[in-house]
């Protein structure tokens, strides 16, 4: 069984992947067509290269289906609990940051905290008859930081895409959201509260603590780790 490394399918995760294992002297390469997920490892013994989404990496590495993995902090901490039992991190990639934030209509001229987002709500509540809604795909996280800081009377409510537009479109009172600039953010007339920094993330290198070891895997790990960190 070979050391199996996980790594982003495509687009510039995929390609900034590459270029950071290619600087340490492993080649990540696909083979055969763009349409294939199937690629190599050159320049160490006994890793075989692995194609996910973003987002299937978590899962399989907390299966144990695969050793190590690139991925976003966001994603790790959003899809799986205790995830620090499960994988344990090992190199920051300085790539792919964002911050993972809630954000309120900018005519909201009296919110700018979550103390004001807390008191927001429950006035919207009363006035309204049901619970304002804060569209996100980060649901653990949010959820879990707005518990934190005593923020009630919200319902969250699922976006996969397009997530700022929800306001605009009345689908949401607000939002958490991955941002990286905030210009997509201001085009939709947005504000970041001042203390809705949930997560800071960037593209990590995780280890499975689940995935099992043989002789030569072991050693593998142990030589590309020393040769990557």
């Amino acid at each position: 069984m070979t050391l199996k490394l996980g790594v982003p399918s495509k687009g510039r995760l995929m390609e900034k992947t590459f270029e950071w294992f290619g600087a340490r002297g492993v080649s990540l390469q696909r083979t055969g067509s763009d349409r294939e997920y199937a690629g190599k490892v050159e320049g160490i013994e006994d890793v075989s290269l692995v194609l996910l989404s973003a987002g299937e990496i978590p899962r399989e590495l907390s299966a144990g289906r695969i050793h190590l993995g690139v991925t976003g902090t966001d994603l790790v901490q959003e899809k799986l609990a205790l995830w620090d039992q499960l994988v344990e991190p090992l190199e920051e990639l300085n790539f792919g940051h964002a911050d993972l934030i809630i954000a309120v209509p900018q005519a909201w001229v009296d919110v700018d905290t979550l103390d004001d987002l807390d008191a927001a709500a429950a006035a919207f509540r009363a006035e309204h008859g049901f619970r304002l809604r804060i569209a996100t795909k980060y649901h653990r996280l949010v959820r879990e930081f707005l518990r934190t800081h005593g923020v009630a009377d919200y319902a969250l409510v699922d976006s996969q895409g397009a997530t700022e537009g929800t306001v605009l479109n009345e689908t949401a009172e607000a939002i958490a959201d991955i941002t990286s600039s905030g210009e997509t953010l201001r085009a939709n007339h947005l504000k970041i509260l001042s203390d809705g920094l949930i997560l800071q993330s960037q593209a990590t290198l995780w280890r499975s603590r689940m995935a099992p070891l043989e002789d030569h895997s072991r050693k593998a790990l142990k030589t590309l780790i020393a040769q990557l960190t």
